[in-house]
C-alpha cells in the first residue's frame, strides 16, 4: 500500500471507539461541565511543547497516551458548548509565540540588509517558517498517528465548523485552528489517496445504504427509487480514502440523456427510456446531485477532483459524449429575494424590482399590495398552485435570479455557493430553468428555478483560472441576457 504522508498509515482512519457518553445527570447545566482547571490540565499534558530549532529532529515523540488523553477527554464531552469551550482554549492558548515570531523575522530583515551567502538567509528564514507552526498542529500531527486518529481530527473539525457557526466560537484563533486543521486534512485527502467507485444495484446492501442515508440534495424515499438512480441511464460514484475502501467521502449522481436536462423531476421521478441502455440515445451526462459525507472535510476539495475523475470516466465509457453539464439547485435565491421584498415594503410606494406593466400584472392575481403580498406567498410552496401566478412571475423572477447567480457577489466572488463552486470548476454558467424543481423544497428555496452550469472539458482550465484570477463569470447568452434585462428593468 502506498505511503500517506509523514506519520499517517492505513490504520489511522478506522473508526475509534469512544465509551458511550453517558446522559446527564439532573440539576442545572454547569454542574456537568467539566472545570475549566481540568480543561487547561489537559490541554498543558497533551500538547507537547515546541522544541528548540536546533532540536527539532531529535526530541521524541510525546507518549501515546498524552494524544489518547485527549481523543478519550473529547470523545466524552457530550454537549456542543463544552467541546466548543475546549477547541477555543486550545486555539488560544496553544497557538503560535509571536515573540519567537517577532524576533526571527527581526533576524530576516538584519540579513537581507546585510550581504550574507545565501546559505546563512535560507536558514533564518526556515527558523521563521519553524516559529509560525502553531503548537496545536503538533497535537493534531500525533493524533493522527493514532488507531483511527484522522477521522477522529475529521470529526473535531466538523464540531469546530458547527461552534462556530452556531457562535459557541469566534475570533481570529479559532479561524486560524479551522485553516491549519483544513490544510492538514486536505493533505491526507489529496487525490493521490482517493479511489473513484462506481454504485451499482448489485453494490454491498452497506454501501448503497450509506449512499441513500447520505443524498442531502434530492432524498432518496426507498429501495425502488435507489435502484432506479443505480440503474440504466444512470451512474453514481463516489471516492473513498484508499486506507477505507467501500467508506464514501463524497458522491456524485449522474443522468445520461439525449439533451441538457432542465427539469429534476424528470430525472428522479420519471422512469428511464428502457431497461437496456441504447447508447445512440446517450448524448449528455448531466451531474445532478453531489454530498459532502463528512461535514469535517467542507472546503477540501473532494467534489471538484470528483467531478473532473467521473468526467474522464464518461469519456472513456463513451467516447461519443458530446455535452457535460450540472442540473443544480440555487440555495438561498428565495431568501435574498424575500430580504429585497422586505426592504421596498418598508418604503411605501417604492418599486425597484418589477417593471409597471408587471406590477399591473401581479396586483391582478395575488390582489392586494404587492410587495407585502408576494412576500408572504413566496414565502411557502403553495404558490405554483397558480397557474396565472407562476405565469406573471417567471419574467421577474428569471432576471432577478440571474441578477443574484451573476451579480451579487462576496469578496468579488459568486455569492451562492453552488454557482461558485461549479466557476471555481471552469464551468459555464449555462442556463436558468423556470419550474425546474416543482418539489415543494425546490419552490421554498428557490422559487422552483434551477441552474445549468455546462463544463467544457478543454476549457473547464482557463475558465478556472479566469475566475480565480479576475473574478470574471463566464455566461451564456440567455444568463448574460436576463441580466441585462435586470440592469435595465430593475434599479437596485
Amino acid at each position: 500500500m502506498r505511503g500517506f504522508g509523514p506519520g499517517l498509515t492505513a490504520r489511522n482512519l478506522l473508526p475509534l471507539r469512544f465509551a458511550p457518553r453517558p446522559p446527564r445527570p439532573p440539576g442545572p447545566l454547569l454542574s456537568s461541565r467539566p472545570a475549566a482547571g481540568a480543561m487547561d490540565d489537559l490541554l498543558r499534558r497533551a500538547v507537547p511543547p515546541t522544541p528548540a530549532y536546533e532540536l527539532r529532529e531529535k526530541t521524541p515523540a510525546p507518549a501515546e497516551g498524552q494524544c489518547a488523553d485527549f481523543v478519550s477527554f473529547y470523545g466524552g464531552l457530550t454537549e456542543a458548548a463544552q467541546r466548543a469551550e475546549l477547541l477555543g482554549r486550545l486555539a488560544q492558548g496553544f497557538g503560535v509565540d509571536h515573540g519567537q515570531v517577532a524576533e526571527q523575522s527581526a533576524g530576516v530583515l538584519q540579513l537581507r540588509e546585510q550581504p550574507r551567502e545565501a546559505a546563512v538567509l535560507l536558514q533564518a528564514e526556515d527558523r521563521l517558517r519553524y516559529a509560525l507552526v502553531p503548537r496545536y498542529r503538533g497535537l493534531f500531527h500525533h493524533i493522527s498517528k493514532l488507531d483511527g486518529g484522522v477521522r477522529f481530527l475529521v470529526r473535531l473539525r466538523a464540531d469546530l465548523l458547527e461552534a462556530q457557526a452556531l457562535k459557541l466560537v469566534e475570533g481570529p484563533h479559532v479561524r486560524e485552528m479551522n485553516g491549519v486543521l483544513k490544510s492538514m486534512l486536505s493533505e491526507w485527502f489529496s487525490s493521490g489517496f482517493l479511489n473513484l467507485e462506481r454504485v451499482t444495484w448489485h453494490s454491498p446492501c452497506e454501501v448503497l445504504q450509506k449512499i441513500s442515508e447520505s443524498e442531502a440534495v434530492h432524498p432518496i424515499k426507498n429501495w425502488m427509487d435507489m435502484k432506479q438512480r443505480v440503474g440504466p441511464y444512470r451512474r453514481c460514484y463516489f471516492f473513498s480514502h484508499c486506507s477505507t475502501p467501500g467508506e464514501p467521502l463524497v458522491i456524485l449522481y449522474v443522468a445520461l440523456t439525449s439533451d441538457i436536462s432542465n427539469n429534476i423531476q424528470a430525472i428522479v421521478k420519471e422512469q428511464p427510456p428502457s431497461e437496456t441502455e441504447e447508447r445512440s440515445r446517450i448524448t449528455t451526462a448531466i451531474f445532478y446531485s453531489i454530498s459532502l459525507t463528512q461535514q469535517g472535510l467542507q472546503g477540501v476539495e473532494l467534489g471538484t477532483f470528483l467531478i473532473k475523475r467521473v468526467l474522464r470516466e464518461l469519456q472513456k465509457e463513451f467516447p461519443h459524449l458530446g455535452a457535460f453539464s450540472s442540473l443544480s439547485p440555487i440555495p438561498g435565491f428565495t431568501k435574498w429575494l424575500l430580504g429585497l421584498l422586505g426592504s421596498q415594503t418598508k418604503e411605501h410606494g417604492r418599486n425597484e424590482l418589477f417593471t409597471e406593466s408587471e406590477c399591473k400584472e401581479i396586483t391582478e392575481v395575488v390582489g392586494g399590495p404587492i410587495h407585502e403580498t408576494l412576500k408572504v406567498l413566496l414565502s411557502n410552496s403553495e404558490w405554483a398552485q397558480s397557474e396565472k401566478l407562476v405565469r406573471v412571475l417567471r419574467a421577474p423572477l428569471m432576471r432577478l435570479c440571474a441578477w443574484y447567480l451573476y451579480g451579487e457577489k462576496h469578496r468579488g466572488y459568486a455569492l451562492n455557493p453552488v454557482a461558485n463552486f461549479h466557476l471555481q470548476n471552469g464551468a459555464v454558467m449555462w442556463r436558468l430553468n423556470w419550474m425546474g424543481d416543482s418539489s415543494p423544497r425546490g419552490l421554498t428555496s428557490s422559487c422552483g428555478l434551477m441552474a445549468n452550469y455546462r463544463y467544457y472539458p478543454e476549457e473547464t482550465g482557463p475558465n478556472s483560472t479566469t475566475y480565480l484570477g479576475s473574478k470574471s463569470i463566464r455566461a451564456s447568452e440567455q444568463v448574460l441576457s436576463l441580466v441585462a434585462q435586470f440592469q435595465k428593468n430593475s434599479k437596485l
